[in-house]
């Protein structure tokens, strides 16, 4: 039976999550800026009326955001009758069960071709939730793309594979003056190439290594193309100051190798993580 769902924060993937779920779900929506929520297709309520009407909250706020929504949900009193789905990056599965102790959790990692339903996303459980919860979240994320299931230790090297990966394709293009239209097959097989030997460098099997690079580079492809976007204009899209995916570019203009940044990345990512 198809589950109420609520999203809490409608930047970028939140929207692109609302908007991919559109129609297949008892969906309803809320940010502190309504005016994110006028094209969406689903009814706004206030958070705490949205966490207790949903039976799936996904979580999609900004990290820093993260403790106010926290102390909101407390308040409302839920216990194990809600399953919560978090996007946050850094933000671990023990971090929201030592403020929600009852929370069945469900940590998740997408990436920007989401947006067209093209991407891919990384799933991880925490400690009361159950496999069920586990196939809950793969459906409802299907509807953005591939899904693959990891250990939350991974989540690190997720990050920085598909969730900074979109870039990493667009300085791809950039570096060989591509457009997303007309890559060469022998300059697309080296790269995916080198960016898988740097997802096993990063722990991944080399099946998937083969998902995430992969997906990630068709989905970017695929996103350019439909948004109509240069690689330079995703590229900024998808780089924070100060995040995994700076990290990663400074040691590709460096001249660095593609398992270099990677490792600069994972690196960075766990510096960022919250929570145990």
């Amino acid at each position: 039976m198809k589950k109420n769902i609520g999203i809490i924060g409608c930047g970028n993937m939140g929207s692109a999550i609302a908007r991919r779920l559109k129609g297949q779900y008892t969906l309803w929506v809320c940010d502190k800026d309504t005016s994110k929520l006028r094209d969406i297709a689903a009814e706004v309520l206030l958070a705490a009326d949205l966490v207790q009407r949903s039976e799936v909250v996904i979580l999609a706020v900004k990290p820093q955001d993260f403790s106010e929504i926290l102390e909101l949900i407390k308040k409302v009193g839920v216990g194990k009758d809600k399953l919560f789905i978090s996007i946050a990056a850094g933000i671990t599965a023990a971090y929201i069960e030592q403020n929600l102790p009852q929370a069945r959790v469900i940590r998740v990692m997408p990436n920007l071709p989401a947006q067209v339903g093209e991407g891919i996303t990384a799933l991880s459980k925490g400690a009361l939730a159950s496999l069920e919860d586990l196939d809950i979240a793969a459906e409802i994320f299907g509807y953005l793309g591939k899904t693959i299931i990891v250990d939350e230790g991974m989540m690190g090297a997720v990050t920085a594979i598909s969730g900074s990966g979109p870039a990493y394709v667009c300085f791809f293009l950039e570096s060989k003056g591509l457009s997303a239209a007309n890559v060469p097959s022998a300059l697309s097989d080296k790269f995916l190439a080198e960016f898988k030997e740097a997802a096993e460098a990063l722990g991944f099997s080399p099946q998937e290594a083969k998902l995430l690079v992969e997906q990630t580079y068709k989905g970017t492809i695929s996103l350019l193309k439909k948004k109509g976007a240069l690689p330079s204009e995703l590229r900024c899209q998808v780089t924070s100051k100060g995040g995994t995916t700076e990290a990663a570019l400074e040691v590709l203009s460096a001249g660095g190798s593609w398992t270099e940044a990677a490792l600069a990345a994972k690196k960075r990512a766990e510096e960022l993580s919250r929570g145990g």
